[in-house]
């Protein structure tokens, strides 16, 4: 997730109210590179898929997701049209002016000029537990206005539930919450437990910048855990929530690994063997986070594949099928986070393709188009919902 500082600039300047649209437009695009159609054997194989996807940030854009608006990755029209059971729906609650991957404060805050520019309620102006809330309030309300062809699972018992109706129904589709980042907190613990009431299943302790949790890869001391952060581990795993790992610094990542007592996820990432910088994941990370049973989502952005097409996209998940086993590998598109993708959620079988076209097998692809991720939340969620 991404708020780069001329998108910002637009939401400070005149026109407050017209501009987070732009943005949107502007910032959350398909790059343009020609492809060929995906064959039949394609086509047919990605009908037959269960796909599922780690991390969109669609929801901070307050689209109505029920309308195939065009605008950006995702709506429920286009996630049909992928033919995607299974969307992750991070929610990201702050983030710097001046963003990059190397370093950062959290001395400044993009996300504040959108709500406000957006119309949402005061108590989101100066609360990121407000925003996380109110984000969570919205794709519970879009589901609700979905007709029934969207819910949002929260535990195992609704997981299966909504795996047997699609099943009957191939058109259903479902939602997930997770946050980007435990910012939502604002240094309580007592707060997760809000979140959770909220729906939220699964966190990352920071995002683009250093907290009272973690280190950020990107912020400027990408330190370990804090006391604070152990504290938020033992509590995410009383709570059978996941541990998000996306962005956070290598002696994070380590240390959550040797204290964590349950799998964990990096919802969107991409791997150094194939891009390599600070943003991605080493193959040392890979194998330790496989060898609890974790899974890696791949994302579809240039910084984290190296690349503007679908084939760097399958490039990246071959190589993390090559050193983590193709059971710990998933998709972790990135979809409405402020980055230019390869596809957006309609495109999804030109992926299909360019895995074949790649050398995986059907059984491998539908292992990590969804299959994954589904069995991992089987797993991992609360038993029953709150």
């Amino acid at each position: 997730m991404i708020i780069s500082i001329s998108a910002a600039g637009l939401l400070l300047a005149g026109g407050f109210l017209a501009t987070p649209a732009l943005v949107d437009q502007q910032i959350n695009q398909v790059y343009r590179v020609t492809a060929p159609a995906p064959t039949k054997q394609a086509l047919a194989l990605h009908r037959s898929l269960w796909i599922a996807d780690l991390h969109a940030d669609s929801l901070l854009w307050q689209r109505d997701l029920n309308q195939a608006g065009g605008r950006g990755h995702v709506d429920f029209p286009r996630l049909a049209q992928g033919n995607v059971a299974l969307q992750a729906f991070s929610v990201v609650t702050k983030t710097p002016r001046k963003m990059n991957i190397d370093r950062n404060d959290g001395d400044s805050d993009n996300i504040t000029a959108l709500v406000m520019a957006q119309g949402l309620p005061p108590a989101t102006w100066n609360s990121l537990l407000a925003r996380a809330l109110y984000q969570a309030r919205e794709l519970h309300q879009l589901a609700d206005a979905s007709q029934g062809s969207m819910r949002v699972i929260g535990s195992r018992a609704q997981l299966r539930s909504f795996i047997a109706a699609r099943q009957n129904d191939p058109r259903l589709m479902a939602g997930w919450l997770t946050l980007e980042g435990a910012h939502a907190l604002e240094g309580k613990l007592d707060n997760l437990d809000s979140l959770y009431r909220a729906g939220y299943r699964m966190a990352a302790p920071t995002h683009f910048f250093d907290t009272e949790l973690s280190g950020s890869q990107h912020g400027k001391l990408k330190g370990g855990l804090t006391p604070l952060g152990r504290d938020w581990l033992r509590a995410m795993e009383q709570r059978k929530m996941i541990v998000d790992l996306a962005h956070a610094s290598g002696p994070t990542i380590d240390e959550v690994l040797t204290l964590a007592k349950r799998p964990v996820m990096v919802s969107h990432t991409g791997v150094r063997g194939t891009c390599a910088n600070g943003r991605n994941l080493s193959d040392a990370q890979l194998k330790r986070i496989a060898g609890q049973g974790g899974l890696v989502g791949i994302g579809f952005w240039n910084t984290a594949v190296c690349g503007k097409d679908v084939k760097a996209i399958a490039r990246a998940i071959k190589h993390a099928v090559a050193v983590m086993g193709v059971e710990h590998v998933a998709y972790g598109s990135d979809f409405d986070g402020a980055v230019t993708t390869a596809i957006d959620a309609a495109g999804l079988p030109r992926l299909t393709q360019a895995l074949l076209d790649a050398g995986l097998s059907p059984a491998q692809i539908r292992r990590i188009a969804g299959e994954n991720v589904r069995d991992f939340l089987l797993k991992n969620l609360p038993d029953e919902d709150a």
